[in-house]
């Protein structure tokens, strides 16, 4: 039931397992971007067990799933986006450079549209350098330019090539890995190690799920980083270092709206060695993921997701 009393209709995206990190991501997506574009239907998501853990979102009017495609492809496409994406190629800048972005994001929010500067916070902060003076940025970067991979503009690229056909066969459909590039390499299938193949990977085409890509950008907005001592952490993460660090989320049973899912992504009991099942079942937590964040030369992997 909605707050209004009103019957909840249900549409499950059966092509997320929210055991994936970029489905995870891509499903947090949904949920904003529909929220914003549809802002009467009182949207929220919880998920359900099926083969994995599917999202489930819920709205208090019927929308198919042809309509909740066309509504999230316009959501995607709004002029802040390219604002957003607009640092650099990527995230190694100075703090001066990301105080100017991050002053205009803010000097282009209102209470009803605060994309940018979302975005901003999800990205980085310019209190904090590193010993080169860039700017410390999101544990979620997985890329800095080496190789040609640009973390920054591949989102760019990914927000002008993206379709509603990718949008549908990510949400609704096996992930068949048919789409070329760019990744931003939140899957665990990017992790392209020669000791995991058979031949050199370094000459393989990149392969993956376009959509799910796209809606995972959307996703990272609602990861916020902040200042703690003298380093930037990421909601969710905890460790240091090219091996150690985890990240762990969330997987919830009631519906739950955007505001409440950043609240609960940052719960403090997920990041404890083992959190206590007693304590999130009675606050609605089902299941808890973790996985890895390792570095493979210059670029950065996530291992495949256990239940903690």
């Amino acid at each position: 039931m909605t707050q209004f009393g009103q019957q909840s209709h249900r549409l499950v995206l059966t092509g997320l397992d929210g055991s994936n990190p970029l489905a995870f991501l891509a499903a947090l997506g949904a949920l904003r971007t529909l929220s914003e574009v549809c802002t009467q239907r009182h949207v929220r998501m919880s998920w359900q067990r099926a083969a994995g853990w599917n999202p489930v979102l819920h709205v208090d009017s019927p929308l198919s799933d042809d309509a909740l495609v066309q509504d999230l492809f316009r959501g995607l496409g709004t002029p802040l986006h390219d604002k957003a994406f607009s640092l650099g190629k990527d995230l190694n800048v100075t703090s001066r450079e990301f105080r100017a972005f991050a002053e205009e994001a803010v000097s282009a929010s209102t209470r009803a549209e605060r994309l940018w500067a979302d975005f901003a916070t999800a990205f980085a902060c310019d209190a904090l350098t590193n010993d080169d003076g860039k700017i410390q940025d999101t544990a979620l970067r997985t890329m800095s330019g080496a190789g040609h991979q640009h973390f920054l503009q591949f989102m760019l690229q990914l927000a002008r090539l993206t379709e509603p056909e990718h949008i549908r066969q990510a949400l609704f459909q096996p992930w068949t890995y048919d789409d070329p590039g760019p990744s931003l390499r939140w899957d665990p299938q990017d992790d392209r190690r020669y000791a995991l193949r058979w031949k050199d990977p370094s000459t393989d085409k990149i392969h993956t799920v376009r959509g799910a890509n796209r809606l995972a950008v959307e996703g990272l907005s609602m990861i916020a980083t902040a200042p703690v001592g003298s380093r930037l952490e990421t909601t969710g993460f905890r460790g240091r270092g090219k091996s150690d660090t985890a990240w762990t989320w969330p997987i919830w049973a009631c519906p739950l709206g955007p505001d409440s899912v950043r609240s609960l992504l940052a719960l403090g009991e997920l990041q404890t060695e083992t959190p206590s099942r007693a304590t999130l079942s009675a606050i609605g937590i089902a299941e808890v993921y973790r996985c890895r964040r390792i570095t493979v030369g210059k670029y950065r992997n996530f291992t495949p997701a256990a239940a903690v």
